[in-house]
């Protein structure tokens, strides 16, 4: 471990053990920058291998960053001392496909057989478009990223299928171009974007009514740029109806030791 790791490794545990005596509840969104974050999502091990096989056949909306044995809580390859039933801001419950609470801890609901799973997040991309000079707008607003359910078709795997969703970033058409030519080197982020410009080309009807998230301003000039989100699953989750599933909250993410740079093609 280098000195320069350890400003940042000592971020991304404080913060953890912030999540876990909930003094932060709030989104991850610009928080330990140059740490990967994560989308969860927690099954029963028979609905297991279905689930890795959706990922794997859509490793752009569901890039797999780590995966737990079953009934372990841990996450050692991910960073040090993590407890995924505590160290989410907020954690939504799903039975039978249904989302029938979110609660700030899953301690009281964890079982034997479940399995954990972190899958990427545009949020790790954060730092390298921020150096580029290509400040996020939701981060300026001081909110949670907009996302948005689209008509882009994921591949089926089992009982698992449904539409992409997608985060959208609004910037002016130069920005955009070095956007995309930015986070084309993070595919464990969910890489370059889906789609840019009319919304209603994915099926997005209203930029102001996001589907998950906050709106945020789009200044004149400026396009809406979309990319692949770690909430997709969780359209999917509805679809296969689990008889029990646990995801983050959206915006709301892991904060592991990983540094964006360990999982960016330069």
């Amino acid at each position: 471990m280098t000195s320069a790791l350890l400003p940042l490794l000592e971020q991304t545990y404080a913060l953890r053990q912030a999540i876990r005596r909930r003094s932060h509840t709030g989104v991850t969104s610009g928080l330990a920058q140059g740490a990967m974050q994560g989308n969860v999502v927690i099954l029963p091990a028979d609905w297991a291998n279905e689930f890795l096989l959706y990922c794997q056949k859509n490793p752009v909306a569901c890039p797999l960053i780590g995966v737990s044995e079953v009934g372990d809580f841990t996450m050692p390859e991910l960073g040090h001392d993590i407890d995924m039933r505590h160290d989410v801001p907020e954690y939504y419950v799903y039975r039978d496909g249904e989302k029938v609470e979110s609660r700030s801890d899953i301690e009281a609901l964890w079982q034997d057989d479940m399995v954990v799973f972190v899958l990427g997040c545009s949020f790790s991309f954060e730092l390298a478009l921020t150096q580029a000079g290509l400040t996020q707008r939701n981060i300026e607003e001081d909110v949670n990223v907009s996302m948005f359910e689209t008509n882009i078709a994921t591949v089926p795997a089992g009982r698992f299928f449904g539409n992409t969703v997608v985060t959208m970033r609004p910037y002016v058409a130069k920005d955009a171009i070095r956007a995309i030519q930015i986070t084309t080197r993070f595919p464990k982020a969910h890489g370059a974007p889906l789609h840019f410009g009319t919304p209603a080309d994915i099926g997005i009807d209203d930029l102001n009514k996001p589907d998950y998230g906050d709106a945020v301003t789009i200044k004149d000039g400026e396009v809406p740029v979309f990319w692949a989100c770690g909430v997709t699953p969780q359209v999917a989750i509805r679809n296969a109806k689990p008889p029990i599933c646990i995801t983050h909250a959206p915006g709301k993410m892991l904060v592991t030791d990983l540094l964006d740079t360990d999982l960016s093609v330069m």
